[in-house]
């Protein structure tokens, strides 16, 4: 029997319940978690679910949505704080470095990971259609500096962009391959000493 009683409260707290498919997602990616699963890992049925949070593909994307905004913010805060894409860029990937490994989550990064062996080409699509948005915004900010002098003349701003970006998701990987915070922090440091130099660049 389907009864909407609109008035009835939830018997759980939606934000919790959010939090805990969030984890489930980024430990196990979205092919291989179930309904089953998730219901589980919220501590609430599918009935609730469904009704809470659409199907498990609509429940994906506010989980991004929402790790975006809270695990995954440091990145756009790196870019809107600091004056140049080299601190912007040395910040994300240092900051990367601690948040990929901290306990208390899922090892690396859920839009980088999640989408693993996906067969759903929507949230593949999704997913990849985020990450390109970001590599564009780098490689937007490396030519602005670039054309400011802060980079030199003959930088490349893509493929500069896409070595970020590149050095990101391998550190998202190797934490899950249980790198280390001082493993990752070593290879963020690494990478920006390859960024070019020179009277331009510092």
């Amino acid at each position: 029997m389907v009864t909407r009683q609109r008035g009835r409260p939830r018997s759980f707290d939606r934000p919790t319940a959010l939090e805990q498919a969030t984890m489930a997602f980024w430990e196990h990616g979205y092919e291989t978690t179930s309904v089953s699963d998730l219901t589980r890992a919220m501590g609430i049925s599918a009935p609730s679910l469904y009704a809470a949070f659409g199907d498990k593909k609509t429940l994906f994307e506010e989980v991004v949505e929402a790790y975006v905004l809270s695990y995954g913010a440091y990145g756009g805060r790196a870019f809107a704080e600091e004056p140049t894409a080299r601190d912007a860029v040395g910040r994300m990937l240092g900051e990367a470095a601690h948040l990929f490994t901290e306990p208390g989550h899922p090892p690396g990064c859920l839009v980088i990971s999640a989408a693993v062996n996906c067969s759903t080409p929507e949230v593949e699509a999704t997913l990849r259609d985020r990450r390109n948005a970001n590599l564009a915004f780098f490689e937007a900010r490396i030519r602005r500096d670039v054309e400011a002098g802060e980079l030199p003349a003959g930088t490349d701003p893509r493929a500069l962009a896409r070595f970020s970006g590149a050095v990101l998701q391998g550190m998202s990987q190797q934490a899950r391959d249980g790198a280390t915070a001082e493993e990752l922090a070593a290879v963020a440091e690494a990478a920006m000493r390859a960024w070019p130099t020179g009277e331009a660049g510092g």
